[in-house]
């Protein structure tokens, strides 16, 4: 099974919703990758400057092998997932052309892996997921392009904190985008008892309980 996880922006749970679902499911033994752009010294993950972009100005890749560093692929690792990537890409539209520079490597990846989750928005443009799970926050009022061109093709929507999405502060965005999709509050404490429903639903095993 391949899951992709995306949002509409950052700093909005994407990798709480990721982490949650690789440790709800330790059964899938799963393999994560964690997408992240690039560009002028400037990390797009955090907005605060950083190391991440290659030497190349390409693409990167590197597994993750930390579980005590506190970084968004250290708390994949932590939660339970058998392998984890870190792929860099680079910034705005050159993004594309380094993702898929990197995809005959991803798709070798998950060829080889059980199930994947990726978190990223830009990977849709080359892979069609089992699950696309898009986390969204109305309260935040920026609005990736890439989120916005994938919407319509979510399998279900996490809101932090419950938020109605009627409060959505998207002004630009029609609300019958998102208003017809299936919705689950995204919680810090891990998966509502209806979203982890759903997902087992959606084929997800469960691992048998010991005696």
């Amino acid at each position: 099974m391949l899951v992709v996880v995306g949002g509409h922006t950052r700093n909005i749970g994407k990798t709480t919703l990721s982490t949650q679902v690789i440790s709800a499911f330790p059964g899938m033994q799963w393999t994560a990758m964690k997408i992240t752009q690039y560009g002028h010294g400037i990390c797009s993950a955090n907005g605060e400057a950083c190391d991440c972009a290659t030497a190349d100005h390409t693409v990167a890749i590197s597994e993750e092998r930390k579980r005590d560093s506190g970084t968004d692929t250290s708390r994949m690792l932590v939660a339970g997932a058998a392998k984890v990537l870190w792929v860099r890409t680079q910034q705005g539209e050159l993004a594309a052309g380094s993702l898929s520079e990197a995809m005959p490597r991803l798709r070798k990846e998950i060829t080889a892996a059980e199930n994947v989750l990726v978190e990223s928005n830009s990977i849709l443009r080359f892979l069609r997921p089992d699950l696309y799970l898009a986390v969204l926050d109305p309260t935040v009022a920026d609005f990736k392009p890439s989120a916005l061109r994938y919407l319509d093709r979510a399998d279900a929507l996490f809101v932090p904190n419950g938020i109605d999405l009627s409060e959505a502060a998207w002004q630009d965005i029609a609300p019958s985008v998102y208003r017809a999709k299936l919705v689950f509050e995204l919680r810090e404490d891990g998966l509502s008892p209806d979203a982890d429903a759903w997902l087992t639903s959606r084929c997800m095993p469960r691992m048998p309980s010991v005696a």
